[in-house]
Order: C-alpha cells, then sequence, then structure tokens
C-alpha cells in the first residue's frame, strides 16, 4: 500500500499474465499515481502454488473475485475506507477488473485498462456502471481489436487511446509515461470523494 498525504482516491492494481506486484512497469505505473495523489494498492491475485497451473492465470472470475476481496480490505481499513476506488489492469487484469467492476454493488469509480484483454470479461462488459479507458499499444495489432470490440459493448462513460509505436508491454521509449498520463487524466475525473459520489 503507497500512501500519499490527503489521497483523492485509491488505485488498486490487477496484473495479468507472468505479472505481479513487482512488475518494473506497474510499480512505474504506481509511483507516478502516487506522486499525482492517488493511493496505491499493487497485490499477488495468485499465489506462486495456483501461478504454477497456468489455467489460473486465464480464470477471470478468480482473479476478479481476489480483486473484490481486496476492495473490501481497503473499505475496512480506517485510512482508506474514505477513499473512491479505481482499478489498473493488465493484460488478463484488464479483463478480471472489468469482472470485478460488473459486479452488483462494486465500490468501483473508474477502470483502467493497459495492453488489456477486455474481451475476455464477456457478457460482464455491458454490466460495468464504472467509467472505463482502454489504452492499447498501436503495433499491439491483434489487442486492438479485441479493445475496440469490448468498447462497442461497454455502456458507461468509455474511452479508447492507442498509443503510438508501442507494443504490448509499452517497453518503447517514452509509451509508458503515455500510459501514465492517460491513466492520471482519468482517475483524477473519476476518483471524487465518496461523499461526493
Amino acid at each position: 500500500m503507497g500512501l500519499p498525504e490527503n489521497p483523492k482516491g485509491l488505485v488498486i492494481f490487477a496484473h495479468g499474465s507472468g505479472s505481479g506486484r513487482l512488475s518494473p512497469r506497474n510499480n512505474y505505473v504506481a509511483a507516478a499515481l502516487r506522486k499525482a495523489g492517488l493511493a496505491t494498492l499493487l497485490l499477488d491475485l495468485l499465489t506462486p502454488a495456483e501461478e504454477r497451473d497456468r489455467r489460473n492465470v486465464f480464470d477471470i472470475p478468480l482473479l476478479a473475485g481476489r480483486l473484490l476481496l481486496a476492495t473490501d480490505w481497503a473499505a475496512a481499513r480506517a485510512d482508506t475506507c474514505r477513499l473512491s476506488v479505481g482499478y489498473f489492469g493488465a493484460s488478463t487484469g484488464g479483463g478480471a477488473a472489468l469482472v470485478a467492476a460488473a459486479e452488483p454493488g462494486a465500490r468501483v469509480a473508474a477502470v483502467v485498462s493497459r495492453g488489456g484483454r477486455p474481451d475476455l470479461a464477456g457478457p460482464a462488459l455491458a454490466h460495468v456502471r464504472a467509467p472505463v479507458l482502454l489504452i492499447v499499444g498501436g503495433l499491439d495489432g491483434p489487442v486492438i481489436g479485441m479493445n475496440r470490440d469490448a468498447l462497442a459493448q461497454l455502456r458507461t462513460e468509455k474511452e479508447l487511446v492507442i498509443v503510438p509505436g508501442a507494443g504490448h508491454l509499452f517497453e518503447e521509449p517514452g509509451t509508458l509515461d503515455q500510459v501514465v498520463d492517460h491513466a492520471i487524466r482519468w482517475f483524477l475525473a473519476h476518483l471524487l470523494p465518496l461523499s461526493e459520489n
């Protein structure tokens, strides 16, 4: 848990396959979000034993359930219970974040997906009420199509950003900074204090 002074909201990270709370990319994004005044929570949604079974990496209901447990955990803490929550999903974590956000009564105010697989959310896409920002690399051909299809199924405030010259992992110079800028813009616009929601 990273808590800046007087945080404007809390962003919980949903990592993708082969990634976790120690991911350099997600930690880079989290540090920038904290600098912008947002609290962050990075956690592993699977145990090391669960990760060894590749089927679990694509078990979107399992990952979404763990994300909801993390949201409940944050809601029960004195230092985060008054913070509006957003999800930052990457790869399969993007699908998990959307499935979690589609749950009835989900306490999620915004979702950002980076190089995500929103298609894995399936029918849940139509039930997401939180505003959704989908960010995809311009070189990530098949995933662009998956994100466009998912965007069409969302019935909430939504936006698709394609970062030119970026691959799936946004390793190209400057591309991850563009992800950061868009994520900060989205979260600061939608993570209002709970008393204002």
